[in-house]
């Protein structure tokens, strides 16, 4: 055997010169949706609550940010997250969640993941049936409960912060598609609501219609924000922007589910998953309409064909709106472990995204 090639087998570990940051991350999906979790070499953010670490981290880190969710290190669809100290003792930990175009306010994909791999990392002690775990999100506190059964995670649901309805049937003027009748509600995050059925596309919700999707999408949300002054948080001006479309259809490729959402947020982004935020958003809807009622469970599939379970808790005044409380429940599962080096001579350390 020649010496280089025994060179290969013997030295496996590299090592990085003093001055190149290390960070360590786990990867996960839910139902296709990727969630870089950071877990070591994140410099410390300073704040007393998460929308102070939001604030924080945006103005002094975003470079980190970009760096881990861009190409070459990530893509532009990548999505990933922090963990912080909670709000405060009643809560287990906080999360700052990342993507392209920023922090957003909610992610029901990370909960689901995070709460899964805190049991899987056996950052709680959990025990058989239902684990609790409260998780400070930048909208609010998350309650999710991990169902484990002979030791192992079998799925993971959650209630999120009060979802409510803004307004039903609203119109907006796009250039290439015309009036498109929408719904705008909130869910953790405020998002435009776009029934197919209601509305005479040229394109549907399959996997074809991917960059239709995201071009058509990016459009409806721009003129949506131009248009709509009731994207109002009743608390938190943090909150109070519009976060994505999302497209509603009846045609489905699971015999389990009932409906397809395909969520494009933040700049472009496509959600493998049916969006956690995006169904707490559509509970609201939903109830709004008398079409789903307490105790009564809506699968809805994603682009993937990945499926979430929605249903209504329950209600409650939040400002102005009558809210609804809303479960969502899926799977989520472990792909890697990695270490990412930022070398200070690389020229492309912060990131880019090609589409």
């Amino acid at each position: 055997m020649n010496s280089t090639y025994q060179n290969i087998l013997n030295k496996t570990e590299f090592k990085p010169n003093k001055d190149w940051l290390q960070i360590k991350t786990i990867d996960m999906h839910t139902g296709g949706e990727p969630l870089r979790v950071i877990v070591d070499g994140f410099p410390e953010l300073k704040g007393h609550s998460v929308l102070d670490y939001r604030r924080y981290c945006k103005e002094h880190f975003d470079h980190l940010r970009t760096a881990l969710m861009f190409e070459p290190r990530g893509h532009a669809d990548m999505y990933g997250c922090i963990l912080l100290p909670p709000n405060d003792d009643e809560g287990d930990f906080g999360i700052l969640f990342l993507h392209n175009e920023g922090y957003s306010t909610m992610c029901g994909h990370a909960i689901i993941a995070i709460s899964t791999l805190a049991v899987e990392m056996k950052w709680i002690d959990a025990k058989e049936g239902d684990n609790i775990i409260k998780i400070d999100a930048p909208c609010g506190r998350i309650t999710s409960y991990v169902n484990v059964i002979n030791g192992y995670v079998t799925g993971v649901r959650f209630h999120c912060v009060p979802s409510f309805v803004v307004s039903l049937d609203n119109t907006a003027d796009t250039k290439t598609l015309g009036k498109v009748t929408y719904d705008l509600a909130y869910g953790g995050a405020f998002y435009a609501y776009v029934d197919m059925a209601k509305n005479n596309f040229d394109f549907d919700l399959s996997q074809n219609s991917y960059r239709a999707l995201i071009d058509k999408g990016m459009e409806i949300k721009h003129a949506v924000m131009n248009t709509n002054k009731e994207i109002r948080h009743p608390y938190e001006d943090d909150l109070s922007f519009l976060y994505g479309t999302i497209f509603i259809d009846n045609t489905i490729q699971s015999s389990e589910a009932e409906s397809r959402n395909v969520c494009i947020f933040a700049e472009g982004e496509v959600d493998r998953c049916p969006t956690g935020s995006g169904v707490s958003g559509r509970m609201a809807i939903h109830k709004a309409r008398k079409e789903i009622h307490f105790g009564e469970v809506m699968t809805i599939e994603s682009i993937t064909g990945s499926v979430f379970k929605g249903s209504v808790i329950s209600e409650e005044d939040y400002g102005a709106f009558k809210a609804v409380i809303p479960q969502v429940e899926g799977t989520a599962h472990i792909t890697g472990m990695q270490t990412f080096v930022i070398d200070p001579k690389d020229p492309m350390k912060n990131g880019f995204i090609l589409r």
